[in-house]
Parts: C-alpha cells; sequence; structure tokens
C-alpha cells in the first residue's frame, strides 16, 4: 500500500513540474515574467498589447446589446453584497471552527487572485469588471475548500454516484456502502491532513 501511495505521489510531482515547465515555457512566449508577485511584461510585448485595447470610451455608446448589458448590469454587480457576507462569515468560521479542531486553515489569498490588472490589452472598464470577477469567483472557490476540509473532517463519504463537480478532498473520502473504510477515514482525519501538508498539523 506504501509503495503504491509512493508511485503516486511521485506521479504527481512529475506532472506538477511539467505543468511549471509549461508555465515557464507559455511566459517566455508571452514575454512577462514574475517579480515579487507582480508580473512584468518586457516592453516589446507591452507595446504590441497596447495595439489591441479596445477603449474605454466605447463602453459608453449603445450597441446592440447594449439595452441587454444595462438590464443586467444591477443583478450582475447586486452579487458583491451576499458575496462581501459570505466572505466575512466563511474567515471566521474557519478561524473557529479550524482552530477548534485543529484543521489547516486556508489561505484566502490562494484563491482570490487578480493579476489580470498587469495586462495592458484590457482597458480601464475591462480591468474594473475583471476584478470583480477574480474577487468573486475567488470567494466561491475559498467557499468549496473551507466546505471541503470541513466535509473531511465530519463526513468523508462519497455518493452512490459520482456528482458532476467534486473537490479537492473528494477523492480521499470512503466509498459509499463500505463501513470499514469510513470507520477508519472517520478515525483517521489526522493521516489525510498529515499527508496532504507533510507534517503532523492535526489532532482530533
Amino acid at each position: 500500500m506504501k509503495d503504491t501511495i509512493r508511485e503516486l505521489i511521485n506521479k504527481i510531482e512529475a506532472l506538477n513540474n511539467e505543468l511549471r515547465i509549461e508555465y515557464d515555457r507559455l511566459a517566455k512566449k508571452y514575454g512577462f515574467y514574475l517579480q515579487k508577485k507582480k508580473i512584468i511584461f518586457l516592453e516589446e510585448f507591452r507595446r504590441r498589447n497596447r495595439g489591441f485595447r479596445f477603449p474605454s470610451w466605447k463602453y459608453l455608446i449603445p450597441r446592440s446589446k447594449y439595452f441587454i448589458y444595462a438590464l443586467s448590469m444591477p443583478f450582475i454587480y447586486g452579487m458583491i453584497f451576499p458575496t462581501i457576507i459570505l466572505d466575512i462569515f466563511l474567515t471566521v468560521y474557519q478561524w473557529v471552527a479550524f482552530s477548534l479542531y485543529k484543521i489547516p486553515k486556508v489561505k484566502r489569498s490562494d484563491f482570490i487572485v487578480y493579476d489580470r490588472r498587469f495586462l495592458d490589452y484590457l482597458n480601464f472598464i475591462q480591468k474594473i469588471n475583471c476584478l470583480y470577477c477574480s474577487y468573486v469567483n475567488g470567494v466561491f472557490a475559498y467557499a468549496v475548500e473551507v466546505g471541503a476540509r470541513t466535509e473531511r473532517y465530519w463526513c468523508p463519504i462519497k455518493a452512490a454516484s459520482k456528482p458532476k463537480f467534486t473537490h479537492s478532498w473528494y477523492k480521499d473520502f470512503a466509498d459509499y456502502g463500505n463501513p470499514e473504510e469510513w470507520n477508519q477515514k472517520f478515525s483517521d482525519e489526522e493521516r489525510a491532513f498529515m499527508d496532504a501538508y507533510g507534517e503532523k498539523c492535526f489532532v482530533k
């Protein structure tokens, strides 16, 4: 069993290395590099990218779908209020509950990422829209991870049939209808979090 797990971990590490190499290749292709969490484009690529920028003032000119856009805006941007409330409650929840259960806390900044602001081919309005999407979708992803770790602690059981979407911890859950595996998973959450983080960071 340990040999099989080690083989799988080695395969995952190899795939992650391939993924990093591919990201490096794309960064070189599109002329940018990362410097202290800031993305820097080479001047040649910045000039090229600016040539694709759609002027902000053109967004104010009525178009064929202008009425549809105007009608939907309050509903789209109105989601900011429940999202902020969700963000606050999630953060308070995990800092209280996860501290009590000694579950590793979710790093919020891993999910709410806004690096599109460095793209010169986006105008001001587009960057505002991207900021909004990055925040809202980031909070939703953050919520999924907080919920996933909670589920891993309390009820790590797979569904009878595979759901359309599964979170990152789902693969470690006990099979539906397997009480032996369920008892092992439920009584040994320490091992799951320890294996994921490489240290003993959790005690029930």
